[in-house]
C-alpha cells in the first residue's frame, strides 16, 4: 500500500491546489495541480524537503525559474511562478500532458531514424534557444523530454540550468564536478562534468544530445556498468560506438552525428545546439526514405512499407521491450579523492589488465656498422623534411575561430585575425536573432585551407509572410494564393452573406496584412449566399414567428390577430426565395 502524500490537496501559497502526483526525481517531486486564480491546470514542481534546508540548493531552483522565464520558445516548458509556502519550495509550471521519451522508448525499445529526428530536432532547437541565451540545461535525457498527445516535444527541467557569465558569481564556463562532487545523470554526463574544476559550457548539452540520438537509434545506453564509476570511467576513456553497430539500418551519416556529438573532447563538438540542429537537418536531406523509415532491430514496431511518414506516431503505445532501460533519476554523487584517482588514471579500476607476452628473437644479428651510419643519417633527413612539411602545413591550414552568435563585423574581424577568408550568406532562423551568425561551414573548430573560403550563415531573423487577401475569391483560389504566399489553407467555415457571392470567402482569420511563420495556417469563412426563406404557411403565430426568427428573419404579420388563432395562409416572400438575412418577411393568417 502506498503512503499517503501530505501535499496531495493542499493549497500552496493559498492558489495553487495539490491534486496529483506525477513523478519523483532525485531532487524534487512534480504533481499536477490548479492555479485557482486563473482557473488553469499547472505542474507543481517542488523540491525535497531535505534540500529546502540548503541555501544551495534553493537558490539554484529559484535560478532555474528565472532563468526559463526568459525563454520563449514552443519547445520549452514554460516556468509560471515561483514561490514559497512554509517549508516547501516550489515552481508552478506549464502542464503538458502526454508523457515522456523514457516512456516511448520503454513501450518502443528503439525508433526509426525518421522518428528520433522527429523528437531530436525539436529538442535542439529549444537548447539552441537556451543556449543563444546564456543557459545550459545540463540535465538532458528522455525523463526531461515531453511528449504530447498532438506529437509537439517540448524540453523540460531545466534545475541544473548554469547562466553563463551571470551576475550572481557564476563564472562564464563553470563546473558540475568540484570537491568530488558529481552533479546530473550519470548516463548522459559529458566528460568535463565528471572531471574536478573542468570548465563547462553549452557543449555539456551537445554531449548529452548526441547520447539521447544513440539511445533512440539502438534502444540502449552506449555506456554502462554495475556502479556510477564504472559508467563515468567509460565516458572519460571510451569514445561513444557507432550506433551502427547495434542497429545496422543507422544511416553512416547518422554514426558521424553521433560521434561529432560525443567527442570526449569538447572542442571537437559542435559549438551549441544551434549547430548541431543545421549538421541534423542537413544529413537529413541527404537520407533516403527507406534509410528514415527502417526500424532499428530493438524495435518493438514491426518495419514499415515503404514509403511512408507517420509524424505523429511516435506516440503511439505498444508493447513493452524486457530489457528497456530503467529510468534514472538526476542525483548528486559524492565521489571520495582515491576514487577520482582512479579514474584519472589507467587501467580501468574494475578490470585487470591483459598480460602481455613478448617473443624473444632467438639470436641477435649483428647491425654492420655502416648500415647504421645510413640508419641515422635517413633518420635526421626524415625528420628534417617532416618538421618543414609540419611548419608548412601550418601556414597553409587554420582551425576555423569561434564566431557563432557574433555580429558579421565582428565575425570578419576575427576570421581576419585567423588568416581566413569569410564568405557571408543570410538565412532565416527562428533562434538566432538577426546579425547574428547561425552556422559556419566548415563547422568552427574544423581544420581547413586558409586560402579556401570559410561560408558564414548569418541570421535574417525569424521568417515571417504577410497574409494576402483572399476575400472574394473562391476557396480553390483562395487555398492557391496562400500556398503561392508559403501559407496553408486552415479549417473552412461557411456564413451566409447578402453581399459576398455564394462559395467566394468573406474574411481570413488572422486577417489580411497579418505576419505569420511560413506554413502557418489560414482559417476562410466562405459565403452561403443569401438565406433560402423557410416556409411558414399552415404554422401558427408562434410556431412561424420562431421558425423564420431562427433563419435570420423578421415577421410581420398582415393581421393583428391577438388571440393568436388561425394558421399562415401565405406569405411574401414565398418560400424557397433566397432573401439577406433581417429581411421582413409577410405572412396572412386564416380564420381556421
Amino acid at each position: 500500500m502506498a503512503l499517503h502524500d501530505p501535499l496531495i490537496g493542499t493549497l500552496l501559497d493559498n492558489r495553487y491546489r495539490v491534486e496529483q502526483r506525477i513523478a519523483t526525481g532525485g531532487m524534487s517531486t512534480v504533481y499536477k495541480g490548479t492555479d485557482t486564480r486563473l482557473d488553469r491546470v499547472v505542474a507543481l514542481k517542488v523540491m525535497h524537503p531535505q534540500l529546502a534546508g540548503d541555501e544551495g540548493f534553493t537558490a539554484r531552483f529559484i535560478r532555474e525559474a528565472k532563468a526559463v522565464a526568459k525563454l520563449t520558445h514552443p519547445n520549452v516548458v514554460n516556468v509560471f511562478d515561483q514561490g514559497a509556502d512554509g517549508g516547501n519550495v516550489f515552481l508552478a509550471m506549464e502542464y503538458v500532458p502526454g508523457r515522456t521519451l523514457r516512456d516511448l522508448l520503454r513501450d518502443r525499445g528503439a525508433l526509426s531514424a525518421r522518428a528520433a529526428l522527429d523528437v531530436l530536432e525539436p529538442v535542439l532547437a529549444a537548447l539552441g534557444a537556451a543556449h543563444r541565451a546564456g543557459l545550459v540545461h545540463r540535465d538532458v535525457k528522455p525523463e526531461n523530454v515531453l511528449i504530447t498527445e498532438s506529437g509537439l516535444v517540448k524540453v523540460a527541467d531545466f534545475g541544473l540550468v548554469r547562466v553563463l557569465g551571470s551576475a550572481d558569481g557564476a563564472p562564464t564556463s563553470t563546473s558540475t564536478a568540484t570537491g568530488g562532487t558529481v552533479m546530473g545523470t550519470v548516463s548522459y554526463l559529458a566528460p568535463e562534468q565528471i572531471l574536478p574544476d573542468a570548465p563547462t559550457d553549452q557543449r555539456v548539452d551537445v554531449y548529452a544530445a548526441g547520447i539521447l540520438l544513440y539511445e533512440m537509434l539502438t534502444g540502449r545506453r552506449p555506456h554502462t556498468g554495475d556502479n556510477p564509476v564504472q559508467v563515468m570511467y567509460k565516458h572519460l576513456h571510451e569514445d561513444v560506438p557507432a550506433p551502427s553497430l547495434t542497429a545496422p539500418t543507422v544511416a553512416p551519416a547518422l554514426d558521424a552525428i553521433v560521434a561529432g556529438a560525443c567527442a570526449r573532447a569538447a572542442d571537437a563538438r559542435p559549438y551549441d545546439a544551434v549547430e548541431l540542429l543545421a549538421a541534423l537537418q542537413r544529413v537529413r536531406r541527404t537520407l533516403t526514405p527507406a534509410e528514415l523509415d527502417a526500424e532499428p532491430p530493438a524495435s518493438t514496431r514491426p518495419s514499415p512499407r515503404y514509403p511512408t511518414s507517420e509524424p505523429t506516431s511516435v506516440i503511439q503505445p505498444l508493447p513493452r521491450p524486457s530489457d528497456a532501460p530503467a529510468p534514472e533519476r538526476t542525483s548528486v554523487l559524492d565521489v571520495p579523492a582515491e576514487v577520482m584517482d582512479q579514474l584519472l588514471a589507467e587501467p580501468r579500476p574494475y578490470d585487470e589488465p591483459t598480460p602481455v607476452r613478448v617473443r624473444r628473437p632467438s639470436r641477435l644479428r649483428r647491425v654492420p656498422r655502416k648500415a647504421l651510419i645510413w640508419a641515422a643519417a635517413l633518420t635526421a633527413l626524415v625528420l628534417a623534411v617532416g618538421g618543414a612539411t609540419y611548419g608548412i602545413s601550418e601556414g597553409l591550414y587554420g582551425s576555423v575561430p569561434g564566431v557563432l552568435g557574433k555580429d558579421r563585423g565582428e565575425a570578419q574581424r576575427i576570421l581576419d585575425d585567423a588568416g581566413m577568408h569569410g564568405r557571408f550568406v543570410e538565412a532565416f532562423s527562428e533562434s538566432v536573432p538577426a546579425g547574428q551568425v547561425i552556422s559556419t561551414d566548415p563547422g568552427v573548430g574544423a581544420r581547413t585551407r586558409k586560402s579556401d573560403s570559410v561560408t558564414v550563415t548569418v541570421s535574417k531573423g525569424p521568417k515571417r509572410i504577410a497574409v494576402p487577401d483572399v476575400t472574394g475569391k473562391s476557396s480553390d483560389d483562395a487555398a492557391a494564393a496562400l500556398a503561392a504566399a508559403q501559407l496553408t489553407r486552415g479549417s473552412v467555415t461557411q456564413s451566409y452573406n447578402d453581399t459576398v457571392p455564394e462559395g467566394s470567402v468573406i474574411s481570413s482569420s488572422p486577417a489580411a496584412g497579418q505576419m505569420l511563420q511560413e506554413n502557418a495556417a489560414v482559417s476562410l469563412v466562405v459565403s452561403k449566399g443569401m438565406v433560402p426563406v423557410p416556409d411558414v404557411t399552415g404554422m401558427g403565430r408562434d410556431d412561424a414567428q420562431k421558425a423564420l426568427q431562427a433563419a435570420g428573419f423578421t415577421m410581420k404579420a398582415s393581421t393583428d390577430w391577438t388571440l393568436g388563432m388561425g394558421k399562415v395562409s401565405s406569405q411574401s416572400p414565398a418560400a424557397g426565395e433566397r432573401r439577406p438575412q433581417k429581411t421582413v418577411v409577410t405572412v396572412n393568417f386564416s380564420l381556421f
